[in-house]
C-alpha cells in the first residue's frame, strides 16, 4: 500500500467515524439530559413520592408561544408551594381562536437547570399532541413532584423556587383529522 492510498484510507476512516459520532450525538444528548435533568430537562415518575419532607418549595409556572402559533396559552395559577415530596397538580389553559383545528406540540424546561434531575412529572400533556378545534379552551393538566433527594444534592439543597416552563408550537395535523377538515372545506365551497 502506498503513502497515498494510506493517507486516504486514513481520511476515508476519519469521515466515517465522524459521521457516525454526529449521528449519535443527538439521541446520545437526548438521553444524557433526561437522566441527569442536565439542561433544565425533567424526570419522568411511574407514581407519587413515598417521602414527603417539611420542608416547602415554590414552583412557578411560565408559557409561552413559538412565533406563528395562533394558540393562547397561559398558566392557570402562576406560583404554588408544595412540600418537597409533595404531589402537586397545575394546569394551563390553551384556546384557539382561529377558524381551523390546529395541532400542537409542547417543549418544556424547568429553571434553574440543576433541579431537572430533581423536578418529575407522573402526567403531562406534554407526553403527547394537543389539537384544538376552532374557538376551543382547554385546560391541560400536569402532575409533579419534586424529589425529596434534592435536599442532599450539592447545588440542589439551595434551591427555594423551580420555574416550570412550556412552549408550544404547532405541528402537523394528523392525516385523519387533516382529511376531515379538507372534506368539510371542499364541501363547503
Amino acid at each position: 500500500m502506498t503513502s497515498v492510498q494510506k493517507t486516504l484510507a486514513q481520511t476515508i476512516g476519519l469521515v466515517l467515524v465522524m459521521g457516525a459520532l454526529a449521528w449519535a450525538s443527538v439521541p446520545f444528548y437526548d438521553w444524557f439530559c433526561r437522566v441527569t435533568g442536565f439542561s433544565g430537562i425533567t424526570g419522568v415518575a411511574e407514581a407519587e413520592s413515598d417521602v414527603v419532607l417539611n420542608k416547602e418549595i415554590t414552583i412557578r409556572f411560565d408559557a409561552g408561544l413559538e412565533r406563528g402559533m395562533p394558540w393562547t396559552f397561559t398558566p392557570v395559577e402562576r406560583t404554588m408551594t408544595l412540600k418537597i415530596g409533595e404531589t402537586g397538580l397545575a394546569f394551563y389553559e390553551a384556546y384557539n381562536p382561529t377558524d381551523r383545528p390546529v395541532a400542537g406540540s409542547a417543549s418544556y424546561n424547568v429553571a434553574p437547570y440543576q433541579a431537572g434531575g430533581f423536578f418529575s412529572k407522573i402526567d403531562c400533556f406534554c407526553f403527547e399532541e394537543q389539537i384544538l378545534q376552532p374557538g376551543e379552551r382547554v385546560q391541560m393538566p400536569v402532575t409533579f413532584f419534586v424529589d425529596p433527594e434534592i435536599v442532599d444534592d450539592r447545588e440542589g439543597k439551595y434551591i427555594h423556587t423551580i420555574t416550570l416552563s412550556y412552549t408550544f408550537y404547532e405541528i402537523d395535523l394528523p392525516e385523519d383529522i387533516a382529511s376531515l377538515t379538507d372534506q368539510t372545506e371542499t364541501t363547503v365551497n
